[in-house]
């Protein structure tokens, strides 16, 4: 049977929102992002693009490009509610679905061509989702999640788009490969060097070439370039907390070595909120005591997945709630509230140095494993973690002699 997926995205979504709330600013050029001349373009209107405006923009660049556009700082709880609005409403069709980001979503309609064809229900779908959220949204489908994506952002707004199956190779071929999925600026200009600047060239490079240029990201290149992805539809599910917490073997009063486990803790985290493309509004900071008494003190934020955000305000919590000087047994971080948004273009008060920053350390991360890139701070804990683990596995293997 033929894989039907249907991948569903937003519009300019936050932009929609924002002329939802304000009729008066349909039409216009609208970008939502900092406000400050260091801030960055969190989304804009396809009127500001025209301009040469896109997301990711230093604010100062777009001001230039686009001098009379109107700059709102954004609303992430009004995005956050519209998204679950959009998503109760592909609930009730779909028979399976998963929510990827605040404004995309994945169906699995394969088999349903023998009762409704897949591409008219999705239509139908399309129509109900703009007529009951007021929000305007696009589609694209095919045998897989990687095209039926890249589908929907190659036509649209507005876009229905079907790519039959034993067509993928043909649709992508032509595409710049900075359209593939994943494939960010570093990777981009590393191809580009190499003269590699559509899919189809993409797609004669040998398999062992891009496993060596690229490590294990080179498999899914490879994949990419011909069209293959075997990803499933992981039904949806909200998850409500990323946390992570340490016990020590010995209890401690060594605050340097707290914040020390805390700053990795936090770097731990918040790699894990951008891979899963998510949010927080809500940071909890746990001590537990030598006689066993548990602490725990916790604030709202702005919505955000930066470390260096998460960190300042973990150490402002952990220097409120320790006041009793005693021994620690145990320190712990939670992060709540999530909420489905991409680091590079929810972080309305971030600079462009920070995003550029953030990308840079999650491309290392992500191609040769987190404990690859830690701050300094945290080495000496980071030694001491591998010299217990040597010790431990010394142990086992004395045993396993005896």
């Amino acid at each position: 049977m033929d894989r039907n997926i249907i991948h569903l995205d937003l519009d300019a979504f936050f932009v929609a929102v924002e002329c939802k709330k304000d009729s008066r600013l349909k039409g216009k050029p609208l970008i939502v992002g900092g406000k400050s001349r260091r801030g960055v373009v969190a989304a804009c209107s396809y009127e500001a693009r025209t301009f040469g405006v896109h997301s990711a923009m230093p604010m100062y660049l777009a001001m230039q490009l686009c001098p009379e556009a109107i700059v709102i700082s954004g609303d992430m709880e009004a995005y956050s509610q519209l998204s679950h609005e959009v998503t109760e409403i592909i609930a009730e069709e779909s028979p399976l679905f998963e929510k990827s980001s605040i404004d995309e979503f994945y169906i699995d309609a394969s088999g349903m061509d023998k009762f409704f064809g897949a591409y008219k229900w999705a239509v139908a779908l399309r129509k109900k989702i703009i007529k009951e959220s007021g929000l305007p949204i696009s589609f694209g489908m095919s045998a897989n999640k990687l095209v039926s994506k890249v589908a929907t952002a190659e036509f649209k707004p507005n876009a229905e788009a079907h790519i039959p199956v034993g067509d993928e190779q043909l649709f992508l071929g032509p595409l710049s490969v900075d359209k593939l999925p994943m494939v960010g600026k570093q990777t981009a200009s590393f191809l580009y060097d190499m003269g590699v600047r559509t899919v189809a060239t993409l797609r004669e490079m040998p398999l062992r070439f891009l496993v060596s240029a690229f490590g294990k990201n080179g498999q899914s290149l490879w994949n990419k370039a011909h069209g293959i992805d075997d990803t499933p539809v992981v039904p949806y599910s909200e998850q409500k907390s990323i946390s992570t917490e340490s016990t020590f073997e010995e209890d401690t009063i060594d605050v340097k070595r707290l914040k020390s486990i805390l700053i990795a803790m936090v770097e731990k985290v918040a790699f894990q909120l951008r891979e899963q493309k998510k949010l927080t509004s809500c940071i909890t900071v746990k001590i537990r005591y030598a006689n066993f008494d548990t602490e725990t003190k916790q604030i709202h934020i702005p919505y955000t997945s930066s470390d260096h955000i998460i960190l300042k305000v973990v150490q402002e919590l952990f220097d409120k709630l320790y006041n009793r000087r005693m021994l620690i047994r145990l320190v712990g971080v939670r992060l709540s509230h999530l909420v489905h948004g991409n680091h590079q273009i929810n972080l309305f008060d971030d600079t462009e140095e920070a995003i550029n920053l953030y990308e840079e350390m999650d491309f290392i991360k992500h191609k040769y494993g987190s404990e690859k890139l830690v701050r300094a701070t945290t080495l000496d804990v980071s030694k001491r973690v591998r010299m217990e683990m040597n010790m431990f596995n010394g142990k086992v293997r004395k045993n396993l002699v005896r």
